[in-house]
């Protein structure tokens, strides 16, 4: 039997990435885990999750839950350190090679 921790192992994502994910699209984690693998094989899949978690920032910060503003805001740095493709040039300024 595959258990929710081999499914989010598979996906390339972290827990609290994962997590982010089935709050924003209200669905359970393993489908989560799903949808973020799917959505890292597609171009520009990785900005999708991005706006997903920041999404999630906002919608925790207008819930005034600054504990899990917090939680998504690392999950937002580390999500970017590991998938610095998710910031499109339109976005912003690249980080130079």
């Amino acid at each position: 039997m595959i258990t929710l921790q081999d499914c989010i192992a598979l996906c390339g994502l972290s827990e609290a990435e994962v997590l982010a994910i089935a709050e924003h699209e209200h669905v359970p984690e393993v489908i989560a885990a799903g949808l973020g693998e799917t959505l890292l094989k597609q171009h520009h899949g990785a900005e999708k999750v991005r706006h997903m978690i920041i999404d999630d920032i906002r919608a925790a910060q207008s819930r005034g839950d600054q504990k899990h503003v917090r939680e998504l805001l690392l999950c937002l740095k580390q999500f970017l350190d590991a998938h610095p493709e998710a910031v499109s040039s339109a976005d912003g300024p690249t980080r130079a090679a």
